[in-house]
């Protein structure tokens, strides 16, 4: 199932998104998509509606260092266990709204990414478990202040700035995320390609981790960790990131009067 929220002339809503790209029909799901998601009849073509991005999330708890060829290029060693950093849930955009460059970054870039969406609230969940965890599966886009981070010695402020996550199109269900391809592209060029095979720690590995450490709420978004090739974004240029399996997020880079 493909999971997903948007804005119609209706309001905003939760949507089970159903049918092919040029047929495609968003059912409107009662109160949340959690659990068996119940429908309360309304539906729109998807072409008439506006997707946001496809959860509210409590907090976005990322992995960094997790492709070892990304590893290589920042010049760094694989670490034993999984680095987390958390960026704001104010950072999350949707599709197609703008990643805005603060006035004090002269460097932000794109990271391309696979995000796990939680299903349920967990703490302490064994790796073997994590799939019941899980609600599904989106796409995300690190972008960095590469220049803040940095300079600060840690990542809050250069991995913080409202716009900094975009995630969507929606969410799926059902996919087995373990070799996906992976793909990001500046103006059409591809810049990254990897899959999420290569992974340094996988999606189990990455919930038993984060769930040691802190209660994850149905909704929390994970970042699974960008592969190699991540570089600037200027104001004017698109991005978008490709996972297999899932689908496309774009977004336009602009300036920050």
């Amino acid at each position: 199932m493909r999971l997903g929220r948007i804005a119609s002339p209706d309001g905003v809503a939760f949507v089970a998104i159903e049918g092919d790209d040029g047929d495609a029909r968003a059912k409107e799901i009662a109160e949340h998509p959690f659990g068996t998601p119940t429908f309360t009849g309304r539906s729109w073509p998807l072409s008439d509606v506006r997707l946001l991005a496809p959860i509210l999330a409590s907090k976005v708890v990322c992995i960094g260092k997790n492709y070892a060829a990304h590893i290589a290029e920042m010049g760094g060693e694989a670490p034993d266990d999984p680095v987390i950093f958390i960026k704001p849930n104010t950072s999350i955009v949707g599709p197609r709204v703008p990643i805005v460059r603060p006035p004090s970054s002269s460097r932000v870039d794109y990271e391309g990414e696979l995000a796990a969406v939680i299903g349920r609230p967990c703490k302490d969940v064994p790796a073997a478990q994590a799939r019941s965890a899980i609600l599904g599966y989106t796409v995300a886009n690190d972008v960095t202040a590469r220049d803040l981070q940095q300079a600060d010695g840690q990542w809050t402020r250069g991995k913080g700035f409202d716009s900094f996550c975009p995630l969507g199109p929606w969410i799926e269900t059902e996919i087995d995320p373990s070799d996906l391809e992976i793909r990001t592209e500046l103006d059409g060029a591809v810049v990254q390609r990897s899959r999420t095979s290569l992974m340094v720690h996988d999606i189990g590995a990455i919930v038993e981790w984060i769930s040691s450490i802190m209660t994850l709420l149905p909704g929390d978004v994970l970042l699974t960790g960008t592969p190699e090739g991540v570089g600037p974004m200027t104001a004017g240029q698109e991005v978008s990131v490709v996972v297999e399996g899932i689908g496309t997020l774009t977004n336009p880079v602009v300036d920050r009067n």
